[in-house]
């Protein structure tokens, strides 16, 4: 899910900052912070304009329903 969460990004337009956890060396202190959050499973989790987004199936809610688009112009991600 986290190539397609990263592709639709792209396709969107946006550039994200991408930490992958498997091959950061802080990963794993990574993932139990974001297992804190409540995200399972950890990964993707997804911030936009610093707030957390939620897991891959909320984004894809969020782009169906046309608010992904608009989090991204409020956050500046996007211009158009």
């Amino acid at each position: 899910m986290c190539y397609s969460i990263k592709t639709l990004f792209y396709e969107i337009g946006a550039s994200p900052a991408i930490h992958e956890l498997d091959q950061d060396p802080y990963g794993r202190d990574m993932e139990r912070a974001l297992r804190a959050l409540g995200c399972d499973p950890s990964v993707p989790a997804v911030f936009i304009g610093g707030r957390f987004v939620g897991s891959s199936k909320d984004v894809i809610s969020l782009h169906v329903d046309g608010s992904l688009k608009q989090m991204l112009k409020d956050a500046k991600a996007i211009w158009f």
